[in-house]
């Protein structure tokens, strides 16, 4: 049902590929949902990884986009993950107002090892580096970086210490993906993609009630004495709350973010506001190649020349671009 034809007493639901935020008064929390459904299917069949590495990037889509769509300004925000496992990089472009884009580089041998041998959890995957959350304005502005290191965490627990170290709210994260087989139009089953994403954070008006505890190896001395520290009842019931979200809850359409929402937050009363869509578009154009290799030397030019032709074939979408070399002279 569209907003345009509601009655009275009536809300419309989001859908596929659509966030939507949310605020739990009673509780001082606020938050984003989000069901990916084609976008998240389209990305990954386009580039058809091996499973493992659909997973992987399609939580971090997930997380890429609650994270991007929160944010009020024109540009970019980059997820990009630089590890040394099997799956070494991952990159999600959120282009304002809706745009997504991503992809991944794994290395064939030591996946087809990893999943040999059993070792295909998201931590083991990735290995060992850093995940770096970008913020970029466009020209005439400075980029914002936060990076958080990498190191047996998941996507999940990575997320949480983002926010706990760089903006010190408390924060709680839940991503999760499968495949759901569906009938078909003309009989048996298909299976396709889908990506779920619940961020819920702690937003008192009091500063004090949102306080952490520090982390290892902040600015105190070894010796000096850490104050107990208790956490806030509100923010203990959300976590509880979160907790009993079920992982198919947050990928079956028949549930839908809002339906999710009302069974965590009901007896405390939820409010969720107008989503914010998202599309699979990348962001590539013959131009902005052309800009590109309009740098390159008289040298590098022709290295990149193969039967009289340079062919560019962009990673985040596959489309791929053919170039004369006098094009450029």
């Amino acid at each position: 049902m569209t907003d345009e034809h509601l009655e009275l007493g009536e809300f419309g639901f989001a859908g596929d590929d659509a966030v939507v935020p949310f605020e739990v008064s009673g509780l001082d929390a606020r938050g984003r949902a989000v069901q990916l459904g084609g976008l998240v299917e389209n990305i990954l069949a386009r580039h058809a990884y091996p499973e493992p590495v659909s997973r992987l990037l399609a939580e971090m889509i997930a997380l890429t986009v609650l994270l991007g769509t929160s944010l009020k300004f024109n540009g970019k925000f980059i997820s990009q993950t630089r590890t040394d496992g099997p799956v070494d990089l991952l990159v999600v472009d959120f282009t304002t107002p809706s745009g997504v884009r991503a992809y991944a580089r794994y290395d064939e041998d030591r996946l087809a090892a990893a999943q040999a041998s059993g070792a295909i959890s998201p931590e083991e995957l990735l290995g060992r580096g850093s995940l770096a959350l970008t913020v970029d304005q466009g020209e005439n502005t400075q980029r914002y970086q936060g990076i958080v290191e990498l190191s047996g965490a998941t996507l999940e627990e990575v997320a949480e210490s983002y926010f706990r170290q760089s903006e010190q709210i408390p924060t709680t994260v839940r991503l999760t993906v499968a495949r759901i087989a569906r009938r078909a139009e003309g009989g048996g089953f298909a299976e396709s993609w889908r990506a779920g994403g619940l961020m819920v954070q702690f937003l008192p008006q009091s500063p004090e009630r949102m306080r952490m505890p520090d982390l290892p190896g902040g600015d105190a001395p070894d010796d000096a004495e850490v104050p107990e520290f208790e956490t806030d009842d509100a923010w203990t019931e959300v976590q509880a709350l979160v907790e009993t979200v079920e992982d198919a809850e947050l990928v079956d359409p028949d549930v839908g973010v809002e339906r999710l929402l009302f069974r965590l937050f009901h007896e405390r009363g939820v409010r969720v506001f107008p989503p914010t869509p998202v599309v699979d578009q990348c962001s590539c154009s013959r131009e902005r190649i052309g800009e590109v290799l309009a740098g390159f030397t008289e040298e590098e030019l022709k290295e990149s020349t193969e039967d009289g032709v340079i062919e560019v074939t962009c990673e985040f979408c596959s489309e791929s671009y053919t170039f004369k070399p006098e094009e450029f002279e």
